[in-house]
């Protein structure tokens, strides 16, 4: 049912640092528990300051080779990444569906959307190819990009694969030495994508892995040698990171949670909008921050929920959608479930308790679509990140206040509308203070060069973590202005002259 092969042998995994990995086998571990199954897949070293420092010495020895190589060669290298992935993708795929609780569609889909980035990266050539200009008579501009030296991207486990792609290759290709901090819950594909882009000819140092928990994150915002840090996470956490990284001086691009709503409206089509519903709030098993978790029903769309309600009660656990991540998270969706209808929220339909059909997931963390219908704005199932397949609805008698109500969510991530009318798609798109909005999408997520990123809540610094902002944030622009004396026609230099103050 799953197409998954559960036969993996445990993972034991490593840091790399300046090239070499490290068994670390002084260090404590963390097992690492597949969603599937409840069962030990692997295991991971919980870095300290001085693993930390290690890596980032090393890094900072590689980096500068690296960043006067170039353009065009670090690109081939990036090239010969990007088939080294395409060649190992099912592979890639197996890993981060079961180390995440991913479908297998979900996985592959994830890493394409990775690739996407690294294609973004290795245009970079062509992209900037206007790089000098004569911008008024006998004066000329030009810039270059420059590397910042080492930099640290610190992802999710949501996402093992796909968050991690749309840092490393950017980062990369500007000349930078990356370290990347995986979730200690998904360590496992982070050590494919490293072996990839050692196969690919990267430099040693300049990619680097540091496993752990909050010691080796703290660490590694910390360090002097960092100047720079990308994050995907948790509000919290991410302005944990934002504030000690931004006092300290560094650039920091921290990616937090969300609280997407999607207003439907009478005049939607309604097979595709229950389609797009439950492809949003159930995707991922709703693990995703660009999962719409409120629906805000305008007037009588009573038909389309009651479309909605039939598909997501006929999906089957396993094939159309995957696990909770761990036992902890799963029992807080199951408490944010129940706290709702005790708050006068409605259950309407209650995934909790059903399991998928193959035996070797039984001890897996299952829980089916949920939907809550007739909650409040101020309940916290309408408020608070419950980062599981819940949806929520909202009613609202007009368009104003369904937008108002997104609109009062502290996040800023994402909102979509499902209309026919135009006029409805542009009030929204207009009056939305969501960072990405879709038109008739439930997950509305720019394809690239269009850049991801959200606003408040859902994100602490300037700028977007992928497109040309993710070049911007990994890179400084170095711009040069030169004129010189002009001459008169009678007053060219002679050879001669070009001899001077050379003996």
């Amino acid at each position: 049912m799953t197409g998954l092969n559960f036969s993996h042998s445990l993972v034991l995994c490593r840091n790399l640092s300046g090239g070499e990995w490290f068994d670390d086998s002084h260090l404590p571990k963390s097992e690492v528990v597949s969603p599937y199954t409840g069962k030990v897949i692997g295991s991971v070293p919980l870095s300290t300051p001085f693993e930390v420092d290690r890596t980032v010495s090393a890094a900072a020895q590689a980096w500068p080779a690296w960043a006067q190589m170039p353009l065009r060669n670090r690109v081939e290298i990036l090239v010969r990444f990007r088939q080294l992935m395409i060649e190992n993708l099912l592979r890639l795929t197996e890993s981060v569906a079961f180390e995440s609780g991913k479908t297998k569609v979900e996985a592959e889909a994830g890493l394409q959307k990775g690739l996407e980035i690294v294609d973004f990266a290795i245009s970079l050539p062509n992209l900037e190819i206007l790089l000098a200009a004569d911008v008024s008579q006998g004066v000329h501009c030009q810039f270059r990009r420059e590397a910042l030296g080492v930099v640290v991207g610190i992802t999710p486990f949501n996402f093992p694969a796909m968050v991690p792609l749309w840092m490393i290759p950017l980062a990369l290709v500007v000349g930078n030495a990356f370290i990347l901090k995986p979730s200690e819950k998904v360590p496992l594909t982070s050590q494919i994508i490293a072996e990839l882009l050692m196969k690919a000819g990267l430099p040693k140092g300049i990619f680097s892995i540091v496993n752990g928990g909050a010691s080796a994150v703290n660490a590694l915002v910390q360090h002097p040698d960092v100047k720079a840090v990308g994050f995907v996470g948790s509000t919290s956490v991410a302005s944990h990171i934002y504030k000690t990284g931004t006092v300290l001086h560094k650039r920091v691009l921290a990616l937090g949670g969300a609280k997407n709503h999607i207003i439907v409206t009478p005049d939607c089509d309604v097979a595709h909008t229950a389609k797009g519903v439950l492809s949003s709030f159930t995707g991922c098993a709703g693990q995703r921050c660009m999962a719409a978790s409120v629906l805000v029903a305008v007037g009588n769309v009573d038909h389309v929920i009651a479309k909605i309600h039939e598909l997501a009660s006929a999906q089957c656990l396993g094939r159309d959608m995957g696990a909770i991540i761990d036992r902890a998270a799963l029992s807080r969706i199951e408490s944010a479930i129940a706290q709702a209808e005790a708050q006068g929220a409605k259950i309407i339909l209650d995934g909790r308790g059903r399991q998928p059909q193959l035996d070797q997931c039984q001890s897996g963390n299952w829980i089916g679509a949920t939907i809550l219908d007739h909650a409040s704005p101020t309940m916290e199932c309408a408020q608070m990140e419950i980062f599981g397949p819940v949806l929520t609805i909202i009613r609202a008698e007009t368009l104003e206040s369904a937008v108002q109500i997104s609109n009062q969510s502290p996040y800023g991530n994402a909102a979509s509308v499902f209309t026919t009318r135009g006029d409805v798609a542009q009030y929204v798109t207009q009056h939305s203070n969501a960072g990405m909005l879709g038109v008739n999408i439930g997950v509305p997520v720019p394809r690239e060069p269009f850049s991801f990123g959200g606003t408040k809540q859902s994100r602490f610094g300037h700028g977007d973590i992928t497109g040309r902002s993710g070049l911007d944030f990994w890179s400084d622009l170095k711009k040069i202005t030169t004129t010189w004396p002009t001459l008169q026609a009678n007053q060219a230099p002679t050879a001669g002259q070009f001899l001077l103050h050379t003996t």
